[in-house]
């Protein structure tokens, strides 16, 4: 062996030992998981109630693209700014009194400046009050899961006299990153940077540490306050597994993006999607008995694809397991669903489709369900 490759051996030994490193201490609370089946991949105090600071912006930004989906609100409705929302301080963009902006522009501000004055303005226009707003944004947290939370404002800005603390931990910070993954414009203003905003009079910038910094990076969130230290959701795509992070309570701005680097970097090391059925309509290899039919025997389909994420290790160990009754009765549109497939690994679904029938199945005459039973 010669020295040169002695050395690459030995500084790959060395960068396996810091991307694998267990934690630290320098943060209070992390996880990743698959963005795609929620499974857990790494967690140190995953359900730890911590104060997320601005992360709860992501709920915020959440309800608001929901009901711009939904019709209820449009994406160049004009808001006018009150003056409470001008008031706001920590992070902003200076928002007037009686100003008037489009939502999409003061989403944007949300999303890229962690602006908490546009978080004010978005929540009054939506549901008439910030105190409203929370209270659906605490129903909306229940919808999805998160046990662990309790919204108390629309920024995660520290808690005045007489207020409480918003608290969540990584977990459902995980939960939500996941949800707001699927709004594609969700994630292309997390990573966006230097954005004009009134005609180009003041500039969004992005607090995220490692935008620019990591293959694949989406956003999501940061957080800082100072009883709340330094937060950060990520996601971030490789080769087509999304993988969503949270690290809360980091000591600094440095330790957050380092350990978010660390968990995503082991993820991808760790972990892959694997397709099992490559095609909507893809024939099942075996054929199922048909009762009552013109014909005796039927191949059924795949309604979708399944591609679900696994340990690169026990991708041998996955089943493709078939939940359907010995016979189906006709008759039977084409596409009918009759039964599920389901991949499981030692015991748990990782994901599932429907399985429906290939083709038209038309009942037979009587001679025909005498005979085919």
């Amino acid at each position: 062996m010669s020295r040169t490759t002695i050395i690459l051996f030995f500084l790959m030994i060395i960068l396996a030992s810091s991307v694998f490193a267990s934690p630290d201490g320098n943060f209070k609370a992390t996880i990743l998981i698959d963005a795609e089946s929620g499974e857990v991949l790494d967690a140190y105090n995953e359900h730890k109630a911590l104060p997320p600071a601005s992360m709860v912006k992501m709920m915020t930004e959440l309800i608001v693209l929901e009901l711009v989906k939904s019709g209820e609100l449009k994406i160049d409705d004009q808001i006018t700014v009150s003056a409470k929302a001008s008031r706001m301080g920590g992070s902003q963009v200076y928002l007037k009194h009686r100003e008037v902006f489009p939502l999409i522009e003061l989403l944007k501000a949300l999303a890229i400046q962690s602006a908490n004055d546009a978080a004010v303005a978005l929540a009054e226009y939506t549901s008439g009050s910030t105190i409203a707003f929370v209270e659906l944004m605490n129903q909306r947290a229940r919808e999805l899961g998160m046990n662990d939370t309790v919204f108390h404002s629309v920024h995660g800005l520290p808690p005045g006299s007489g207020q409480k603390s918003d608290l969540s931990s990584p977990y459902d910070m995980a939960l939500l990153g996941k949800e707001l993954s699927k709004y594609p414009e969700a994630l292309e203003w997390a990573v966006s940077n230097n954005i004009p905003f009134r005609d180009g009079k003041f500039i969004l910038t992005n607090p995220n540490p490692l935008v620019g910094k990591f293959r694949g990076l989406e956003g999501i969130k940061t957080g800082y306050t100072s009883r709340a230290g330094f937060c950060l959701t990520a996601a971030a795509t490789q080769k087509g597994l999304r993988l969503i992070s949270c690290v809360m309570g980091a000591t600094t701005n440095k330790a957050r993006g380092e350990e978010t680097t660390r968990l995503l970097s082991r993820g991808f090391a760790m972990y892959t999607r694997v397709t099992l059925i490559a095609l909507a309509g893809e024939l099942m290899d075996i054929e199922t008995k048909v009762s009552g039919g013109k014909i005796t025997n039927t191949t059924l389909a795949y309604a979708e694809p399944l591609i679900t994420g696994m340990r690169k290790d026990a991708v041998g160990e996955v089943e493709l397991i078939h939940d359907l009754p010995n016979k189906i009765k006709a008759p039977l549109a084409k596409g009918a669903i009759v039964g599920t497939a389901r991949a499981v690994l030692n015991g748990k679904i990782l994901g599932e489709v429907d399985l429906v029938t290939s083709e038209e199945i038309e009942e037979g005459n009587w001679w025909e369900k005498l005979i085919h039973k």
